[in-house]
C-alpha cells in the first residue's frame, strides 16, 4: 500500500494552557502530525479554538498542523488559517455539497492540503466526487463519533466506510478520529485507515509514546497483511 502511517494526537485532550510544550511532548513522543480541532458551535455545540490559536502554536513548532475543521462556512476560514500556517484543512462533506470545488481550489491556493470528513450518519458515497474530482481533496477523514466532544465511545459501524474506501481508493490517506486507542486499532488498521486521531487514549496514557507506537505498529502490521 502506498500510504504511510501517520499518527495524530488530538490536541483537543490536551492542556490548552500549555499548548505549545504539550506540542513539543507530542512530537517527541513520536507524533507525525497535530490534530487541532476547530469548532465554531454552530456546526457541533462545541466552540474551540481558531485562526489565532493556531498562528499562536506555529511560532513554536514547524509540525504538520491537522486541522479538521467543524463548522458551518468552511470557505471563510480557508484565508485565515492560511495566513496562521495551517498545513491540512479539513472540511465536511456536510456543508459543502454547492462548493467544494471553489473550496479545494482556496484551501490549495493558500498551501495547504485539502481533506473532506463526513459524520458517522452520512453515506460514503457523498465523498466520492471530491477524491474523483479534476481537482481532488487529498484526504478523507471518517469521524468513528459524532463531532463536538472528546473522550467518546469509538462506533465499530463506521468501519465499514473505511473498509469500502481503502478498496476503491488504494493510495488515498484515510484518517479516523473518535475514540481511538489500543483497544480499537486493530479494526482500524484492518479496515485500511492509515491516519489515526488519538486523543484521550494518547494524553491521557503514563507513557503517551508506547501508546504513539503501538498505533503506528498496529497499521504498519495491517498494511503488511493486506
Amino acid at each position: 500500500m502506498g500510504v504511510s502511517a501517520k499518527i495524530a494526537p488530538s490536541m483537543l485532550s490536551s492542556d490548552f494552557a500549555n499548548l505549545a510544550s504539550e506540542a513539543h511532548r507530542m512530537l517527541s513522543c513520536g507524533a507525525d502530525w497535530l490534530h487541532m480541532d476547530i469548532m465554531d458551535g454552530h456546526f457541533v455545540p462545541n466552540l474551540t479554538i481558531g485562526a489565532p490559536v493556531i498562528q499562536s502554536l506555529r511560532k513554536h513548532t514547524t509540525a504538520y498542523l491537522d486541522c479538521h475543521l467543524m463548522v458551518t462556512n468552511p470557505l471563510d476560514y480557508v484565508e485565515p488559517l492560511g495566513k496562521a500556517g495551517a498545513s491540512g484543512f479539513t472540511f465536511h462533506v456536510e456543508v459543502s455539497k454547492e462548493n467544494w470545488q471553489e473550496l479545494v481550489q482556496q484551501i490549495k491556493s493558500k498551501g495547504m492540503r485539502p481533506g473532506v470528513s463526513l459524520k458517522p450518519g452520512t453515506p460514503i458515497e457523498e465523498v466520492y466526487p471530491l477524491i474523483e474530482g479534476e481537482n481532488p481533496v487529498e484526504m478523507v477523514l471518517v469521524m468513528t463519533v459524532e463531532p463536538g466532544f472528546g473522550g467518546q465511545k469509538f462506533m465499530p459501524e463506521t468501519m465499514e466506510k473505511v473498509r469500502v474506501l481503502r478498496k476503491k481508493y488504494p493510495t488515498l490517506d484515510i484518517e479516523v478520529d473518535g475514540g481511538l486507542g489500543p483497544s480499537t486499532i486493530d479494526v482500524a488498521a484492518a479496515a485500511g485507515a492509515n491516519c489515526i486521531v488519538a486523543g484521550s487514549s494518547v494524553f491521557g496514557a503514563s507513557e503517551p509514546a508506547q501508546v504513539i507506537s503501538l498505533l503506528r505498529k498496529k497499521v504498519e502490521e495491517a498494511q503488511q497483511n493486506s
